[in-house]
């Protein structure tokens, strides 16, 4: 922090302090009848407050002074005989500065003197807490403390000289949008700019087509997002509609991907998952989705919700700053449409306090869970902070009230790396995020109709008169509800739903600017040949739609194909391209990343993107969301991955960095870089959590089966 804003803060507790002080003074001259601020023939009330002013500041700078001189002479008292001290000498005090008063204004019995000086201190100190929740140095000291006692109760004192790792996911903070953070002369995240400056290298990577925190934090944490084509779609084998971020869902694909992988994820040995979709296999969790539905003896975390606010003074600080958040977007939502910016969504109803919970709950509670994570000593952390994510979703990308919570993120990576100079053993710190965000109107805003609506009127059915909205699909909304233990919604109940579950009606779903068209009734896939048996329309429709880039359909003879504006075509199997390329807008890597999604068994009939300007990166989304992500096209798909420089490269130079997977497995080579005993804590355990067996004859203390282990 500046010389001067810190200076400029401490004034200003001081004068409030000060307030706060001479206020009850003229209260308590009012109640009390052996007090009095007046002369004997009476004052004006102007006059009566400077008294009052002045014995407050008088009573401030002895208690200041004085006070501690008195306690130190008084260590040897009996504790007893001191606390009743306290309330004499603080009495004195206040006599003295009644004293100091000019014309002898102040007056009071020393009984009375007593009473004043109590109801004093406890006023004052009640403001000096009050102030001190907007203080990030206050609360960091207070985290340090209360998590090192939990830790010490938990852990010897002195941990392994093996550094661990903290993982900070900054949900939707695409790379460009990062470097233009750091690399100004007052730099957006001044903490992150001094990382890249001194300890850190900054690089991008690319996300797979589904450019979302599903697809992406499952790889991450777990090494796979096989068959998840979007952040919602619907499975024909089961009829049920699959949504990233809800409890059951979450559970479901984290169970797929370690049957799949074998592995029980990044964090299965002496690791902490907080705020994720994911556990990553870590014993210890917090404000994870996919354990949120069932709480057991093996998945309790203490460092959740409770654990938070079972601490007045955290509580205190959360309460203020997330009703000064509901306030800020309220304001923030009115000037945004009384200047007409342009585009914009919907921001009523409770969107406030879904954001407030995300910016300031979510992440509050996530820092102190991983600050008593590092005081702890584990090995692994991974954390997520979603706020970002959250509010650029509804106010764009580069909005200046997206811009404010990247401010607050850089505070809170600072308030964890103080911690980590407290922690029992060297820590590294990994900042990545998992997607980027474009910007851009939405489907709606820009064509007047969902997409819903236009599948519609491209298979021949009647279209509502009023376009209906699809609701966004943040992820804060669903972890707001399994915070609360709200039941989960049903998938897909959006009005961009336009059928059921064995329905001959396509259903449509949304995932950002991507949009998935199924047939339910029809088994497994149905072919383009099929498609244009049943809806001869309907390809042309959406193919020839300005606000479509592209569409991925299965042929009976070409296999998968890529539909594009004017008939264009790329033919995956065989990269023939017909006209001009439909996937050139999207960037090198589109194909790889198409044809990957294609082999999906899950895929969509029809896998809808929209249309992306190649100039500014603008992309449409199907949900109500003027920053989305989801599909390809702009900033979504390019995240970053800052490490410190005493870590290998991620990939040699020049060689791209592609895909959630691979970057997993970045993760886990720095893991073993760091040589230390990569080792469940329970062995059994881990075996029940995680369908991991460990290596037979395994025993924490034979250093044979450590080797063995590693």
């Amino acid at each position: 922090m500046p010389r001067w804003r810190a200076l400029s803060g401490a004034l200003f507790r001081v004068l409030a302090v000060w307030l706060v002080s001479s206020l009850t003074l003229l209260v308590l001259a009012g109640l009390l009848p052996d007090f009095r601020l007046q002369s004997p023939g009476g004052d004006s009330l102007t006059r009566t407050a400077v008294t009052a002013a002045l014995g407050a500041g008088a009573f401030g700078l002895l208690s200041a002074l004085v006070w501690p001189l008195l306690v130190r002479a008084l260590l040897l008292v009996p504790a007893l005989v001191l606390g009743l001290l306290v309330f004499f000498l603080n009495g004195s005090l206040l006599l003295l500065a009644l004293d100091l008063i000019p014309e002898g204004r102040g007056q009071a019995a020393p009984e009375t003197a007593v009473i004043v000086a109590a109801a004093m201190s406890a006023a004052s100190s009640a403001t000096s807490a009050f102030l001190a929740v907007r203080n990030d140095e206050a609360y960091h000291r207070r985290l340090v403390r209360l998590a090192g006692r939990r830790g010490h109760r938990a852990r010897p004192a002195a941990g392994p000289a093996t550094p661990g790792t903290v993982f900070l996911q900054l949900d939707g903070v695409g790379h460009d949008l990062l470097r233009e953070a750091v690399r100004c002369e007052r730099p957006l995240m001044p903490t992150l700019a001094r990382w890249t400056r001194d300890s850190h290298r900054l690089t991008p990577w690319r996300t797979d087509w589904s450019s979302q925190t599903g697809a992406s934090q499952l790889a991450l944490l777990h090494g796979s997002n096989e068959d998840l084509p979007a952040f919602r779609w619907y499975e024909k084998d089961t009829r049920t509609v699959i949504v990233s971020n809800r409890p059951s869902s979450a559970a479901a694909l984290q169970r797929r991907a370690i049957e799949r992988t074998g592995d029980g994820g990044l964090l299965a040995y002496d690791g902490a998952s907080r705020g994720n979709l994911f556990s990553g296999g870590a014993d210890q969790v917090a404000l994870v989705m996919s354990v949120a539905a069932r709480r057991g003896r093996h998945n309790r975390s203490r460092a959740g919700y409770f654990a938070y606010f079972s601490d007045p003074a955290n509580a205190t600080r959360t309460a203020v700053s997330f009703v000064a958040e509901v306030v800020r977007e309220i304001v923030q939502s009115l000037r945004t449409r009384f200047r007409r910016e342009l585009p914009r969504v919907k921001r009523g109803g409770l969107y406030p306090v879904i954001r407030a919970f995300a910016t300031v709950v979510e992440r509050d509670v996530v820092v102190a869970a991983v600050i008593g994570d590092l005081l702890a000593g584990r090995t692994a952390i991974y954390a997520d902070l979603v706020a970002y994510d959250e509010v650029a979703h509804h106010s764009g990308p580069a909005h200046r009230n997206a811009l404010q919570v990247l401010r607050s993120l850089d505070r809170a990576l600072a308030l964890i790396a103080g911690a980590a100079r407290h922690a029992p053993r060297p820590y590294r710190i990994v900042v990545l995020s998992d997607h980027g965000q474009s910007h851009g109107p939405t489907f709606l805003e820009r064509y007047g109709l969902s997409l819903g609506d236009l599948v519609r009127a491209g298979c021949g059915l009647p279209v509502p008169r009023r376009a209906g909205r699809t609701p966004s699909g943040a992820e804060a909304r669903a972890a707001a509800r399994a915070a609360l233990h709200r039941p989960e919604e049903a998938a897909g109940q959006g009005r961009e739903r336009t059928a059921g579950p064995g329905s001959s009606h396509p259903l449509v779903l949304a995932s950002g600017n991507l949009g998935l068209v199924s047939f339910p009734d029809v088994p497994g896939r149905i072919t383009r040949e099929e498609l244009d048996r049943r809806h001869p329309a309907l390809l042309a429709t959406l193919a020839n739609h300005p606000g479509i880039g592209f569409l991925l359909v299965r042929s009976a003879v070409h296999g998968p194909v890529v539909l594009g504006p004017a008939g264009t075509e790329h033919h995956l199997d065989t990269g023939r391209v017909i006209g001009a390329d439909p996937l050139a807008p999207f960037g090198e890597g589109a194909a790889d990343a198409v044809r990957r999604t294609d082999r999906f068994p899950h895929v969509a009939d029809l896998m809808v993107n929209s249309a992306c300007d190649p100039a500014t990166g603008a992309v449409h989304a199907f949900e109500e969301q003027i920053g989305s992500h989801g599909g390809l096209g702009g900033a979504q798909s390019h995240p970053f991955l800052l490490w410190p420089v005493e870590l290998t490269p991620p990939v040699p130079d020049g060689e791209p960095l592609t895909g959630a997977e691979q970057v997993h497995r970045v993760l886990r080579r720095w893991l073993e870089e760091a040589e230390g005993p990569q080792l469940p804590l329970g062995p059994a355990a881990d075996e029940l959590r995680h369908g991991v067996r460990p290596p037979e004859g395994f025993s924490p203390q034979d250093p044979a089966a450590q080797d063995k282990s590693r």
